[in-house]
């Protein structure tokens, strides 16, 4: 059991703690938080978490690396409240694919509003199942958003266009059926969600709103049967905001990119007010995806489907101790060759 946390890049065992809250409240599929830390005194290393894989839902680990990448932000953002550069380096030990990321001090840096603003809203963030009024999401809200993505290697495209939106609800129904009539995705999910409200992990079942046959966009149902049916009144929003976020390359380094873009995304939305929450079937099911690619006119697939409107509020859902984000091992070698390129990322 760990009584103190081990100093980092020139930080005190206190900030370090905080530092893991903040890495700890990234979105995940399922709130799996699927990410562990390996902390020295010259670099923090980020690690996929095997064991908490969602092999039905997401056998290639793609969705695994994107929360990790969201993880990752938050953990940038966190040293950048603290005064400190980070310099990240994704990927560099192929013999170790379950290191995604390694970061290091890259001298003293003060964090801009901006940022400061972002890291605000870390604690503020939650994917919000739940009905949001219909009420649109303005143009300068939009554009803060495909901002948001762009500084970060991605691309965020709104689906605006009634064509567009029609076929790609037929593209969500149809995934949607091809999950639930899959019988290992029906176990996995089951364990995964609908749990009590005081699990570390997973989704609780006080998260979701269950899904009527007229609703068209929200059509899972997280509530695990242990809610009572809506009332009244409380129908989806007609027209949600719809946006699909992509990356310019394929394959793990971009599914890390992809989450960082995607954090930024969530982050700027919390800090304008907004809610979110993912269509993830969309993207699971590979024919679905494809689709969406065709459909967007996309060079890569997509990596996440969004639904982003004005809700209201929700309570947090569980988040793993700070103590159970940290590897096994105390120590941090120093990783990656000499050759290879850091990046400064703020």
């Amino acid at each position: 059991m760990i009584t103190a946390f081990p100093e980092t890049l020139g930080l005190t065992p206190e900030q370090v703690e905080a530092l893991l809250v903040t890495v700890g409240q990234a979105p995940s599929l399922h709130n799996a938080q699927p990410w562990r830390l390996r902390l020295g005194p010259e670099a923090i290393e980020l690690y996929a978490d095997p064991d908490r894989r969602l092999p039905a839902a997401d056998p290639d680990d793609r969705e695994l690396r994107i929360g990790c990448g969201a993880a990752l932000y938050n953990l940038r953002l966190a040293l950048l409240g603290d005064g400190i550069r980070p310099l990240v380096t994704l990927l560099p030990d192929p013999d170790r694919p379950e290191l995604l990321a390694v970061v290091r001090h890259g001298g003293r840096k003060p964090a801009t509003p901006e940022q400061h603003r972002l890291l605000r809203a870390v604690p503020l963030r939650r994917t919000n199942r739940h009905p949001y009024a219909d009420e649109p999401v303005s143009r300068p809200e939009q554009s803060a958003l495909r901002r948001a993505a762009l500084d970060e290697g991605g691309w965020l495209e709104i689906i605006d266009d009634p064509g567009r939106r029609t076929a790609l609800r037929d593209i969500a129904a149809r995934a949607h059926r091809a999950q639930t009539t899959d019988p290992a995705f029906r176990v996995e999910f089951a364990r995964w969600t609908g749990r009590a409200d005081d699990r570390a992990d997973g989704v609780p079942a006080t998260a979701g709103t269950p899904a009527e046959p007229h609703d068209r966009w929200v059509l899972r149902d997280y509530t695990g049967g242990n809610r009572p049916a809506r009332p009244p009144g409380k129908d989806f929003e007609t027209e949600p905001l719809i946006a699909v976020l992509t990356t310019h390359l394929t394959g793990p380094a971009a599914d890390v990119q992809a989450g960082q873009a995607l954090q930024r995304v969530l982050l700027t939305a919390t800090a304008d007010g907004l809610a979110t929450s993912f269509l993830s079937h969309i993207v699971e099911v590979p024919h679905a995806r494809e689709e969406v690619r065709r459909l967007i006119a996309g060079t890569q697939p997509p990596q996440a489907v969004l639904r982003v409107g004005r809700g209201w509020p929700v309570p947090p859902t569980g988040r793993r101790a700070p103590a159970d984000l940290i590897a096994p091992s105390s120590t941090c070698t120093r990783s990656g060759a000499p050759h290879e390129k850091e990046t400064e990322t703020t």
